[in-house]
């Protein structure tokens, strides 16, 4: 592995430790991690954080070990994935990074059930054709706050069934001149 790929590798493994570090260092009393017990391929990941590691608290240490453990299970297309989260991560101006903070505390306070409606519903957007997803967000763009907060709690309100109904009841989406739609799905 080349030092370019090690220090990329450390810097998407300390991204990765953001969305556990926070719970880690909230359960206190957590014992420390031995730079010793880690693996020598976790301590490559880690390397940067070589010197200062036995003054990082125990709940970052934890947390920066388990980053490692999920980066080498990763493929090298999810870890090129993860570096472009980060570069992106980066680059965003600090109002962005708070908004981004601000949604992912409102997605840890969901229930679990509403999660898992949360997730059925990107699966849902994610198959629909591009030109599908686009003209959905230019439709959500387009709205008032007011207009998007009354379709939320309307939807929020409705039973599964009432939401299949609605969901029936769109329009279906456009097709290109020809009808063909070129595969229209992710792969």
């Amino acid at each position: 592995m080349t030092r370019t790929r090690i220090r990329l590798a450390a810097v998407a493994a300390a991204w990765l430790t953001i969305a556990v570090a926070a719970p880690a260092l909230a359960q206190g009393g957590q014992p420390g991690v031995a730079w010793d017990s880690l693996s020598q391929q976790q301590q490559q990941v880690l390397e940067r954080f070589r010197d200062g590691w036995e003054q990082m608290p125990p709940g970052r240490q934890q947390a920066m070990k388990q980053g490692s453990e999920r980066w080498l299970s990763m493929t090298p297309e999810q870890q090129a994935q993860a570096r472009e989260r980060w570069q992106k991560w980066q680059s965003m101006p600090p109002e962005e990074k708070n908004r981004v903070r601000q949604r992912w505390q409102q997605l840890r306070e969901l229930t679990p059930e509403q999660r898992e409606q949360l997730r059925g519903a990107y699966r849902r957007f994610q198959s629909l054709p591009p030109e599908r997803q686009q003209e959905l967000r230019e439709r959500w763009q387009s709205m008032t706050p007011e207009e998007r907060k009354e379709m939320r709690d309307r939807w929020r309100d409705m039973t599964p069934e009432q939401r299949d109904q609605m969901r029936q009841r769109m329009p279906p989406p456009r097709q290109p001149p020809g009808g063909n739609t070129g595969g229209g799905g992710r792969h």
